[in-house]
């Protein structure tokens, strides 16, 4: 269990202060208007928390990968009309996120209102994770406030740098995030079953070494099955596999027969000639899958074996699609078990958490996500805390407390209005 040495944003005084606070508003935008704002509004209880204890909320985040501040493409000013419009109060703009400007704007700005500051990533400073970079932010705020867990897997200023020069905290969703996934993992009802999907085994080697030292049961679906069932000597035909880890298969499968955790891969697969809409699909057994073919979903035998686990199960921790699910009839075994996930949530009978993009979009295609425990809106940080990794911006927070003049407290610990938080 991982230990907590964090504050919230209730161990702090915030009247008066200049917030600053990290937030991921880098959310998709076309025609200059945003197209999905659920990272945006996940950040408005940190923002009430802040405007109600009489607190200037000032945000800063970083949108997309701009190639210069000409990037007009990357300007966070096109979040400013939603913003306003859901926080109901007046939100200002600035144009600059360091230097006088952004000083001015952050000492000018009245109560009751927000601050938004341009792209971080503006300067290249922020990625370098710069001291002089971080050291300018810090003199817009007098406490710092990181409510950006998706954005916290990157050692970069505004995550880590900064952390070490105001006293520090985690916003809501911050500590919404932290909640769920210690729940998830680190103090779970058990038994555990994890149902990990996706593309390739590459990319989740790592996660799928840790879940099986955590949980009780590891479903593998997705494409990366594939190269399992070729490590085990079956037929994949035009199938998506990586040849290469072959051996890296073999070695899962061997840790998986010596340990109590059952590793659950799909026993019958939907094979079809493309992977198009409309195109003629048949159900197979794993012997039965020609060299013309591809492996688009699990059958039916292997949605009812992982239906009658997810039943038998106290937790679900979901990461990734079992099929090609944006593209019917290949999202069924997803779509199945998600539905199924979801109606043992709402009756109280399963306790299930999800993260990644592929997986919140799998979820939401199948009209699943709303009854999910929780579902993350991170995807590299919800995969590196997944698979046992320290993530920077948390670290950070931990390591050093700074006092309210922002210098250290002989102990580390955070002292508000003289007094020490336990």
């Amino acid at each position: 269990m991982r230990k907590r040495t964090w504050q919230r944003l209730d161990d702090l005084d915030l009247a008066g202060k200049r917030v600053l606070v990290r937030v991921d508003f880098n959310v998709p935008i076309h025609d200059g208007h945003v197209t999905d704002s659920t990272r945006i509004k996940r950040s408005l209880p940190t923002i009430k928390t802040i405007l109600n204890q009489g607190g200037l909320p000032i945000l800063i985040s970083h949108l997309g990968r701009p190639r210069s501040r000409s990037d007009r493409n990357c300007s966070l000013a096109a979040i400013v009309p939603y913003l306003e419009t859901i926080a109901q109060v007046p939100v200002a703009f600035c144009p600059e996120t360091v230097g006088p400007t952004a000083e001015a704007a952050s000492r000018g700005s009245p109560s009751g209102t927000i601050l938004l500051l341009e792209n971080l990533r503006f300067d290249p400073r922020e990625m370098q994770n710069d001291d002089s970079f971080a050291a300018s932010l810090a003199r817009l705020g007098d406490v710092y406030c990181n409510d950006a867990f998706s954005a916290s897997h990157r050692a970069h200023a505004s995550i880590t740098a900064i952390a070490t020069r105001l006293p520090g905290c985690v916003g809501r969703l911050m500590e919404v995030e932290l909640n769920a996934l210690e729940s998830a993992l680190s103090t779970p009802e058990r038994p555990v079953i994890a149902v990990i999907g996706g593309a390739k085994i590459s990319t989740k080697l790592q996660l799928i070494d840790n879940l099986l030292d955590q949980t009780d049961i590891l479903v593998v679906g997705g494409a990366m099955a594939n190269s399992f069932h070729m490590a085990r000597g079956f037929p994949t035909g035009r199938s998506l596999t990586e040849p290469e880890l072959l051996s890296t298969a073999r070695e899962i499968l061997a840790k998986a027969a010596q340990i109590p955790c059952q590793l659950v891969l799909p026993s019958d697969s939907i094979i079809a000639a493309d992977m198009e809409a409309g195109t003629e699909s048949r159900e197979a057994d794993l012997s039965d899958c020609p060299d013309d073919m591809m492996i688009l979903d699990i059958g039916n035998k292997t949605v009812g074996q992982i239906a009658r686990l997810i039943k038998q199960s106290r937790t679900l921790v979901w990461n990734g699609p079992l099929g090609a699910f944006e593209i019917p009839p290949f999202d069924a075994g997803t779509r199945s078990l998600a539905l199924l996930a979801a109606q043992l949530t709402r009756a109280g009978q399963l306790r299930t958490y999800a993260g990644g993009g592929d997986t919140v979009a799998a979820l939401n295609h199948c009209g699943a996500a709303t009854d999910f425990t929780y579902v993350s809106t991170a995807g590299g940080a919800f995969l590196e805390w997944m698979e046992g990794q320290q993530l920077p911006g948390i670290v950070a927070l931990g390591k050093h407390t700074p006092r309210a003049d922002g210098a250290l407290s002989a102990s580390g610990r955070l002292r508000v209005n003289g007094q020490k938080v336990p």
